[in-house]
């Protein structure tokens, strides 16, 4: 028939037919069958959607003899399950329903599939239908034990709908589904509805499902288990989602029955924690909780621990932190030292510098710290060596706030005060851990990375440890060791002298050490090497020693000690490249004649003038004002030494050229090169008049000139 009101029609007037005559439609069953069969194929949807219903109404009328045709609804019922109207696929799911119910019920296996997809559809009602028709199946369907296994998984996905309708209506199908499953299985439950034990911890905010719920999930969870494992790892980013939704709350119900299947779970949840997708890690994570809780340690971290030994990815790492996370206390606590171990091994906690692992390794951390409370205290020493390997990798600052929060944590439940009391109770463990392999170091080792953390972070506890941290710093700053890890040691050693008394001067002890970071640490790296690496060495060694003697640690009587070592090294840097290296240089060498310059002979005088007055004309304004300033004392030097009679040539030419000097275009200049021929003329005076008077006879007046000579004569008269 062309006209789609007149089929509509002869499908509403079979449905009527069906209604009235009931029982006595059964001869023509085939009849209607086939008539339904093209029916339900129409090209017009409310001839579909009638079609569906006479389908129901014909199951519910001939329910003795429905079962001889009712297969041959099936194939049409699929094909139109998919329909573009909501409405449409309503009707079908529920025909879909009745005729499985008072049909064949090997059919259930050709629809499942297309069930299980609906379970995904955008319409809620839909949904809805899907789930009523599921929960009919378990409670009535006659065949419904063969198919335990295939239709609880449907019916618990429904538990996560975004629908609270629909949420409500799947739990309550399930909670009849298990009272009824109780009743007819009453005997073999006896013994556990008598004596059944209720679980001392659960999960915060869920109702623990009725025995007979549970036992329907533990009794099918081998059968269910392996199918949703392959689903959590699918390529469609909802299966996965829907997959790891069903995996939770199947180990909600499974309890203790979970550990038969920990294997399976494990290489599971590995996979599904490194999803892109952040629900289903989340989701995992949930589950891996549910282990935590109901499985013991015993067995759980004698499955997970392997993992960590073979290739520990971040997954791993989640799934433990997550397992640590639910356990009770009391369970937790004789495996808190295994735990600790296993965290500490370098092959846990060195073997990624990616900032994800170390993130999830650190979750590890606060999950012990959490659950274990004051229990972590016999394993403070393992945790310590952890977070300091977190904060040794370059990572945002996010990180590191982080690990100090963490590290603050641990402390608290100990009763300390703060984690620099931590630091205080392991220093001498950290610096012995780190440093063992200190001879072979290079600029890869973590080590280097968590000896500065160490250094840096502990603040002034550093300053009880002296001993083996000098040490490390004298076996690994040597000349033939690494260069890049030599100047990142100083650069840390430099940080830690600019605040030396909060640092590792704290306890007033580091002068002590002195002559060993001056003789064997400083002055052997400020020895000339090619390279900008050698360069940057160079002025990293030239700031420590600056740093050493700004802070007023290296005394007059150290320098005495140290002068010889350090006096030509720094001579020979002031002709670096480096700006600040050059002014360092005539810094110290200033500090150095004050100190001890009337100790010096001719040679070292004339070493020194001779050095510091090229950089008169050093290209940086500032290091020609601390040149100028360092032949100052220069000449104070000379001025009380044995050695001034026999220096009197070298104190001519030093007139000759500071007069030359005296008119240079920076005027800062000229007024410190004028005070420095002031300190000088008290050497020579009327040396220094013929010098200015033979300048003024070639027609070159310095602006300065006059003051100087006026300067010469009232020192005359004065003496």
């Amino acid at each position: 028939e062309p006209s789609e009101e007149l089929r509509l029609g002869l499908v509403q007037l079979l449905s009527l037919l069906l209604q009235r005559c009931g029982a006595s439609t059964a001869p023509y069953l085939g009849d209607i069958a086939r008539v339904l069969q093209a029916t339900l194929l129409d090209h017009y949807a409310e001839v579909r959607r009638e079609s569906c219903r006479c389908a129901v109404a014909c199951a519910r009328a001939v329910p003795e003899h429905f079962h001889m045709q009712s297969e041959s609804l099936i194939k049409p019922l699929m094909q139109t399950i998919s329909h573009q109207h909501y409405r449409v696929r309503v009707d079908v799911i529920q025909a879909t329903g009745a005729v499985i119910q008072f049909g064949n019920g090997k059919s259930v296996d050709d629809v499942l599939s297309h069930l299980a997809q609906r379970l995904f559809d955008e319409i809620p009602k839909v949904r809805h239908a899907v789930t009523t028709v599921i929960g009919e199946w378990l409670l009535h369907l006659r065949d419904r034990y063969s198919y335990f296994h295939k239709l609880i998984p449907l019916l618990l996905g429904s538990f996560a709908d975004e629908i609270p309708e629909n949420t409500k209506l799947a739990w309550t199908y399930w909670e009849k589904i298990g009272l009824q499953w109780e009743k007819e299985n009453e005997e073999d439950l006896k013994d556990k509805m008598d004596f059944g034990v209720s679980p001392s911890h659960y999960p915060k905010g869920e109702t623990r499902p009725g025995l007979g719920c549970r036992e329907l999930v533990s009794r099918n969870l081998s059968k269910i288990l392996p199918g949703l494992c392959h689903d959590i790892t699918d390529w469609v980013e909802s299966t996965r989602i829907k997959a790891s939704q069903l995996l939770y709350t199947l180990l909600l119900h499974a309890e203790d029955h979970i550990t038969q299947h920990m294997e399976l779970l494990l290489r599971t949840l590995y996979q599904a924690c490194s999803d892109e997708e952040s629900e289903v890690v989340k989701n995992s994570v949930k589950a891996a909780e549910l282990i935590g809780m109901f499985v013991s340690p015993k067995v759980s971290l004698k499955l997970i621990t392997p993992a960590f030994e073979q290739t520990p990815r971040a997954s791993c790492v989640m799934v433990l932190a997550a397992v640590i996370r639910g356990s009770p206390r009391e369970i937790l606590q004789p495996h808190v030292t295994q735990l600790g171990s296993t965290l500490s091994q370098a092959g846990v906690c060195q073997r990624s510098g990616e900032v994800f692992y170390m993130e999830q390794l650190l979750y590890c951390v606060q999950a012990l710290i959490e659950v274990c409370q004051e229990d972590c205290k016999e394993i403070s020493s393992q945790l310590m060596k952890v977070l300091v390997t977190i904060m040794a990798i370059p990572s945002s600052q996010d990180l590191k706030e982080k690990v100090e929060k963490t590290m603050s944590s641990l402390a608290e439940v100990q009763q300390l005060e703060s984690f620099h009391c931590l630091y205080k109770q392991h220093i001498i463990q950290l610096l012995e851990w780190v440093s063992e392999s200190c001879e072979g170091w290079t600029c890869y080792s973590p080590e280097v990375l968590q000896f500065e953390v160490i250094a840096t972070h502990s603040g002034p506890v550093i300053g009880e440890a002296l001993d083996d941290f000098v040490l490390v710093l004298k076996t690994c700053l040597q000349p033939n060791k690494d260069p890049q890890m030599r100047l990142k040691l100083f650069t840390v050693l430099s940080q830690l002298l600019q605040k030396a008394s909060e640092t590792i001067n704290s306890q007033g002890l580091f002068p002590s050490y002195l002559e060993t970071v001056i003789k064997d640490i400083l002055a052997p790296n400020l020895q000339w090497h090619a390279g900008r690496t050698a360069a940057a060495i160079r002025a990293t060694a030239v700031l420590c020693l600056w740093a050493l003697i700004h802070c007023e640690m290296l005394s007059p009587k150290e320098i005495l000690k140290v002068k010889d070592e350090l006096m030509p090294q720094i001579i020979a840097s002031m002709d670096e490249d480096s700006k600040i290296t050059r002014l360092m240089a005539c810094r110290i060498v200033d500090v150095l004649l004050k100190a001890c310059g009337r100790h010096f002979d001719a040679d070292k005088f004339k070493n020194i003038y001779t050095e510091v007055l090229k950089r008169l004309d050093d290209a940086s304004c500032d290091v020609r004002l601390a040149a100028a300033h360092t032949l100052a004392n220069w000449f104070k030097c000379l001025k009380d030494s044995d050695v001034k009679s026999s220096m009197e040539g070298h104190v001519e030419f030093l007139y000759q050229e500071l007069l030359v000097h005296l008119d240079d275009p920076d005027e800062d200049l000229q007024k410190a090169v004028l005070e420095v021929l002031k300190e000088g003329s008290i050497l020579y005076p009327d040396l220094l008049v013929r010098e200015i008077e033979g300048v003024v006879q070639k027609h070159q007046t310095p602006v300065y000139c006059n003051q100087l000579l006026h300067h010469i004569q009232s020192a005359k008269e004065s003496a």
